[in-house]
């Protein structure tokens, strides 16, 4: 399985195009955000050929990728491609164990018509799901009793994936991917943007120890998640809990769930918390203009040839991480970035000011740094949160100032204990 995901490299362009019919069939497959492939190398098989007829597919498997060689023939472009599997898979042969079975009609092989832009996409699902099924027999004839354990416990869960893992200089290891919390996100985040579900992985990887140990070593555990959930939630906040001498994953995986779901339902509730405090910056900062990301760097832009006003201009996300305030003292005229912490409101946003009128000498405009050493308590409303905040810039946008105008850093800044302390749960 290797190389590791991250290493999938991008499509070639250098060399001919694809055939048409082909490219088809890859564009469909590309554009199915539920089978995240990856196109690595394109070439054609005949030496100066019109066409590119073949190329290398990323595919995702047991929160890794598995990669395969899919070769058309330009010449015929209505015979199904062949595929090369990956080294250490050589017995992996789905179409002979389909002969042998009898069940070669069950195979889209069978109906295969280079027309369809779905065949491609089909081809690489169902070998995904032979590869599966091949992986979870090469593990389970393991001499590993425990790892025999272990597989015959947790393998009927729904959705979970296993594979061996060939080692030269310590012993092999299995990896599983479990995936956790059957929850439905789009109702705990409602308006959110995501059109596939978003799911929560626990990647568990044993050592194989062909000899009985009474005391078994511990799995590394890692949490993974979907990208676009990190924006709601994130794994790698989240303390994994203790794994105890003779556990099994089984029983792991309930104490985990039970964890995980708590976590996930007060992010939800987090939202609801950071929403409110955006609302709350409009009666100290200005009334706010809701706008998409586009137009607010359109209206950014403007400011620098605008009369300065006291306004607020919001970025105001579904999921409330983010908003900018524009604020105006004597003549100078600033941004204030708010970044608001999944954890909020026991951790409290990170401030960033920026000049709408001093720009470095590469023409950026000029920021502070990241603030947060200013007074703060996740007990008080949203209201006092915003109110404290807005007492403390008033005195901070003057060092800034100074700041922009003297390219002097603020070291007149008060430090945190200097300051009303913030106040802790």
């Amino acid at each position: 399985m290797s190389p590791s995901a991250d290493a999938a490299a991008p499509a070639s362009t250098s060399g001919p195009p694809l055939a048409p019919l082909i490219a088809a069939q890859l564009k469909f497959l590309l554009s199915n955000p539920s089978l995240p492939v990856k196109v690595g190398q394109i070439w054609s098989g005949c030496r100066n050929g019109r066409y590119a007829d073949r190329f290398a597919l990323a595919i995702p498997f047991c929160l890794d990728y598995v990669y395969w060689d899919f070769l058309y023939n330009a010449l015929y472009p209505k015979v199904a491609p062949d595929v090369v599997f990956g080294p250490g898979d050589e017995e992996f042969q789905p179409l002979v164990d389909y002969d042998d079975a009898g069940n070669g009609d069950k195979s889209c092989l069978a109906r295969w018509d280079i027309r369809d832009p779905r065949g491609l996409l089909n081809l690489v699902e169902e070998l995904r799901l032979l590869y599966i099924e091949y992986q979870k027999k090469r593990v389970a004839e393991v001499d590993d009793t425990r790892l025999k354990f272990e597989v015959d416990t947790v393998l009927a869960k729904e959705g979970i994936e296993v594979c061996m893992v060939p080692l030269t200089d310590r012993p092999d290891e299995v990896k599983f991917a479990v995936p956790l919390l059957d929850l439905d996100l789009k109702q705990l985040v409602p308006g959110c943007p995501w059109k596939f579900p978003q799911k929560i992985h626990l990647q568990a990887i044993f050592p194989v120890s062909r000899s009985y140990s009474s005391v078994s070593s511990a799995p590394r555990l890692k949490l993974i998640s979907t990208p676009e959930m990190k924006s709601f939630f994130s794994v790698d906040a989240v303390k994994l809990p203790a794994w105890v001498d003779g556990m099994c994953m089984a029983e792991y995986i309930l104490a985990l769930e039970d964890d995980l779901n708590n976590q996930v339902v007060e992010a939800s509730a987090s939202i609801g918390s950071r929403r409110r405090f955006i609302e709350a910056l409009a009666p100290a900062f200005g009334r706010p203009l809701e706008a998409d990301p586009v137009l607010v760097l359109f209206l950014i832009k403007l400011l620098w040839f605008l009369p300065c006003c006291l306004t607020a201009l919001f970025i105001h996300q579904i999921l409330c991480r983010n908003a900018t305030v524009l604020s105006i003292s004597g003549i100078f005229t600033f941004l204030v970035h708010f970044i608001i912490p999944l954890q909020f409101p026991r951790q409290q946003p990170i401030l960033t000011l920026q000049s709408s009128q001093h720009c470095n000498s590469q023409g950026i405009p000029i920021t502070s740094s990241q603030i947060n050493d200013y007074p703060w308590s996740p007990r008080w409303d949203p209201m006092e949160m915003v109110e404290r905040i807005y007492d403390f810039l008033a005195d901070e946008c003057q060092n800034f100032k100074k700041f922009c105008s003297d390219g002097v850093p603020p070291t007149n800044r008060r430090s945190s204990t200097d300051r009303v302390a913030v106040i802790s749960v």
